[in-house]
């Protein structure tokens, strides 16, 4: 097999020097410039036809059934332009023909989502009698799942007036998640420190990379000048979060929701003990991550540990390099417990046309993966093949994608859309089928020693720190539900009281340390954080259940695979055999946690 060279590091091409073998095929989404265009045209004709539905929806099933077909084709269109358009301008988002097409797009879908806006209401304004009369019908059949799942929300459903009203309040309400970010990514500046390797300019992205620097003295000025960045506007900051909350609480209180937990997790249908259930087990498993913090000093070779000594790899990059052909054989041969359709229809959409391999001017940083109903569940990637992670995030990324790829086949376009609690489940199962190969077949004590480090510190920053940031948010709007004003001190109390907690007694909580409330993006979108641990906590508890079962665990995987809008998140995952309304799916996780920090207490024995 011929071998594609990555690009060279020491010139990133601009976008047009890019290699096609290295481009993903957007061809399934629009074949060509023109086409877009032309499908563009006919999805503006057809915005204003959505109107002529308003008042009919319950008149009869012929309506209604007219209504979501004409809907159910104006979404598949808008789906298909917006997924061309958005990727395109993932490929260099400097380019002002992109920008513009992006534009375009975006203003014709959200006066098409205004006009349609009567859909929803119409549909819950039917009475039950009626409508399970309508549902009865085989021209509904499709759509049956998603108008139960809109009518569940009709008990927070306001007067058509009062909707209108919040509805033009709507722009306003992200006044705060949008001056939190053009605050923290272009307002602050945070200067700049010496390093080994020449001056580094500290940013929102440098600062993770700094806090892996082997120097010490790195970490501590990047840590201590990035916080004193956010000393500086921590008012304002701490004015802004309060607003976000109040906002959430204002919002589940109109909507007759008991707390703004409950209206988050609402949606999913998740109930709220699956939240308390994470906490309290992390809570109980806080020992082993004292435990793994004391190993860090040690190995590390401290009097004192700080925050800045969290991050920072105890084994040092591995001297491997994999081509990126070479990193889908790993990734495709981990996979191999899933069977010949999963392995060949991944193999062959890796080194066909799904993903875009490497870095060029204006592309977007970082990877994703992009599905939609009628192209390729497409990955963008920043592949470097001296990066051992970068392998793991292509597995990663894979997984989203043939979870795509199987949720497409096995549902009508209504309901074939996943939800992001099910989302990092079958991505992080296909970083666990990575892990256990690559322990399986290496025998060097330093990279297993590498590739432990790596696990441990996944698992402690999507599990744990992830539930540390679910307890905040719950205490937070706690406090404002119960009257109680967040000010720049209580989000400090707060936060310090958690970081205490979870840090543990050996581990030096530097005064500055609390500000890291004020800083995390997710805390603007309330009660998402905490689908991040329980995704990992599922992903274990299933990769394990495969890897040791047969045909039965891996088919009911499948059922999960496929499931993709039918069912709620806590019922696909029980068809795969996982129950989240339980503690032990978390529990297990953690108890690999455990295992994994005493196997690298070991190997660090042995290295040294």
């Amino acid at each position: 097999m011929q071998k594609q060279n990555a690009t060279p590091t020491s010139e990133i091409p601009t976008r047009d020097q890019v290699p096609e073998e290295h481009r993903w095929d957007l061809s399934a989404l629009c074949s060509t410039e023109d086409a877009w265009e032309s499908d563009f045209e006919r999805f503006r004709g057809m915005i204003p036809g959505i109107a002529r539905f308003a008042g009919t929806l319950g008149t009869s099933v012929d309506a209604l059934s007219a209504a979501l077909n004409y809907a159910s084709e104006l979404e598949q269109l808008a789906e298909r332009l917006g997924s061309y358009a958005s990727l395109r301008m993932s490929e260099d988002a400097g380019d002002s023909n992109r920008q513009r097409r992006w534009a375009r797009f975006l203003q014709a879908a959200t006066e098409a989502e205004a006009l349609g806006s009567y859909q929803n209401p119409e549909i819950q304004a039917i009475d039950d009698e009626t409508m399970e009369r309508f549902l009865a019908d085989e021209r509904l059949a499709e759509y049956r799942i998603m108008l139960r799942k809109i009518r569940r929300f009709k008990p927070h459903v306001l007067s058509a007036a009062e909707e209108r009203l919040l509805a033009m309040q709507e722009e306003a309400n992200q006044t705060a998640r949008r001056t939190f970010g053009a605050l923290t990514d272009v307002d602050m500046e945070f200067g700049t420190i010496p390093t080994p390797e020449g001056e580094r300019t500290i940013t929102q992205s440098t600062f993770s990379s700094l806090m892996l620097h082997q120097d010490r003295n790195v970490r501590r000025r990047a840590w201590e000048q990035f916080m004193a960045g956010y000393d500086t506007h921590k008012n304002t900051l701490a004015s802004l979060y309060a607003g976000s909350v109040q906002l959430d609480v204002y919002t589940a209180k109109v909507r007759n929701y008991p707390s703004a937990r409950a209206a988050a997790l609402f949606p999913d249908a998740v109930p709220e003990s699956v939240y308390d259930n994470l906490v309290a087990a992390v809570r109980g498993s806080l020992p082993t991550l004292h435990r793994y913090y004391d190993l860090r000093r040690r190995a590390l070779g401290l009097d004192e540990f700080r925050l800045y000594d969290t991050r920072v790899p105890l084994v040092a990059d591995v001297p491997v390099r994999h081509s990126y052909e070479e990193a889908v054989e790993l990734v495709t041969d981990a996979v191999s417990p899933l069977g010949d359709e999963y392995r060949t229809t991944l193999r062959n959409g890796l080194v066909g046309g799904w993903v875009d391999r490497y870095e060029n001017k204006g592309k977007r940083s970082g990877a994703f993966s992009a599905g939609s109903y009628a192209g390729d569940p497409y990955i963008l990637m920043n592949y470097k093949d001296d990066v051992l992670r970068d392998v793991f995030t292509l597995a990663h990324e894979a997984g989203h994608s043939m979870h795509s790829w199987y949720s497409v086949r096995s549902n009508p376009f209504p309901h074939y859309h996943y939800t992001i609690f099910e989302a990092e489940v079958a991505s992080t199962f296909n970083e666990q089928l990575l892990f256990e190969k690559m322990m399986r077949e290496t025998a060097d004590p330093r990279m297993r020693a590498y590739l432990v480090n790596k696990q441990v510190d996944d698992i402690l920053a999507t599990l744990i720190r992830q539930t540390m940031f679910a307890e905040f948010e719950q205490r937070a709007h706690a406090m404002v539900e119960s009257g109680e004003p967040l000010t720049v001190d209580s989000v400090r109390s707060t936060y310090r009281s958690l970081l205490v907690d979870y840090f543990g007694p050996g581990t030096t909580i530097d005064e500055a340390a609390d500000l890291e409330g004020l800083r995390i993006p997710h805390f603007y979108r309330a009660f998402y954080v905490y689908k991040y641990a329980t995704g990992i906590s599922a992903a274990i508890t299933l990769a394990r259940r495969v890897l040791a079962g047969g045909t039965a665990e891996r088919d009911a995987y499948f059922g999960f695979l496929r499931s993709g809008g039918s069912r709620f998140p806590i019922e696909s995952l029980k068809t795969a055999g996982v129950d989240m309304t339980r503690p032990e799916p978390v529990q297990e996780a953690l108890a690999e946690f455990e295992r994994l920090v005493a196997e690298l207490e070991q190997l660090l024995l042995q290295g040294s």
